[in-house]
């Protein structure tokens, strides 16, 4: 990435890029997506999957139809948490007797979260992120004195606050060592169930050590919203489908990083692949993952 004249922010020395989180009223706004897609409480279940599947997001919020003022969210772990990996699964087994048929035809406000929290037009980039790290959320809807919702904002967007720049700090200092990792041929209600239990969107697919591919939440919901397995939903026979090993469907073109790169450029490697995570890997064995949440943390410092 070059800037004027030439010259790459990674040539610059390090900067202090803490200040790129302004404290200024409304600048929330300056970073937040403004054209939000929402869907209605009256949406069924798959018709939300699909809705995830087609636009590529991890979370949407859910708003009145007539009055836009928003009343839930649903993100990509409450619908593997509903199609097998915690408690929103009870709803297939209490209300409709394990029938997943009958219970992805209800409607999306039995499993949607209703206590949102929220940010105001008027609150700064320092109380988004603060308020994100707090809530332990990627994401915040960002309405206004009626409820209504007039933007989100993610973690992504304030990875792309510090793309690009040299900041001095390496991979090493903020990257996860502790990481929960899957074997390739881990069942999909397995990896279902260890996102949800660990409160995980994404798990490394790692044998003796070295690392194959990376499971999201977003892969399984795409894996469930399309093609042979969609028809299998809508028949109600999923149990072949949920049995598949994760090898089947995980990303095995995974994008690494060095644990000396320096975070700016880790970075910009998010933002220009369009991933949620980097693997760190030191001579050739798996030793952390870097995620946006890790960004957030860092730039709180």
């Amino acid at each position: 990435m070059r800037g004027r004249g030439g010259v790459s922010p990674l040539d610059r020395g390090p900067v202090e890029f803490k200040s790129r989180v302004s404290s200024r009223p409304g600048d929330v706004m300056t970073i937040a997506s403004r054209d939000v897609v929402t869907v209605p409480p009256t949406m069924t279940i798959m018709g939300i999957v699909k809705t995830m599947v087609t636009y590529g997001f991890r979370r949407i919020p859910v708003a009145d139809a007539g009055t836009n003022r928003l009343v839930g969210i649903v993100t990509s772990v409450d619908l593997i948490d509903f199609f097998g990996g915690g408690e929103r699964h009870n709803l297939v087994e209490n209300k409709y007797g394990g029938n997943l048929l009958a219970a992805i035809n209800d409607e999306v406000r039995e499993i949607m979260e209703d206590d949102v929290v929220t940010l105001r037009e008027d609150q700064s980039l320092e109380d988004a992120l603060n308020t994100m790290l707090k809530h332990n959320t990627g994401g915040l809807p960002i309405v206004d004195y009626k409820n209504q919702i007039t933007g989100i904002v993610s973690e992504r967007d304030f990875v792309c606050l510090i793309a690009g720049m040299r900041t001095g700090k390496p991979v090493r200092e903020y990257m996860s060592e502790r990481v929960v990792t899957a074997p390739p041929n881990m069942s999909v209600k397995e990896a279902t169930k260890a996102m949800v239990s660990n409160g995980f969107r994404r798990l490394p697919v790692v044998r003796d050590g070295v690392l194959l591919g990376i499971i999201t939440a977003t892969d399984i919901v795409k894996f469930l919203g399309s093609g042979e397995v969609f028809n299998e939903l809508i028949t109600g026979d999923v149990s072949e489908a949920f049995g598949l090993p994760i090898k089947t469907l995980m990303s095995s073109e995974v994008i690494t990083i060095d644990p000396e790169h320096d975070l700016g450029s880790a970075a910009e490697i998010i933002v220009e692949k369009d991933v949620g995570s980097l693997p760190v890997i030191e001579e050739g064995v798996l030793a952390g993952i870097l995620t946006e949440r890790d960004f957030l943390r860092a730039l709180a410092e």
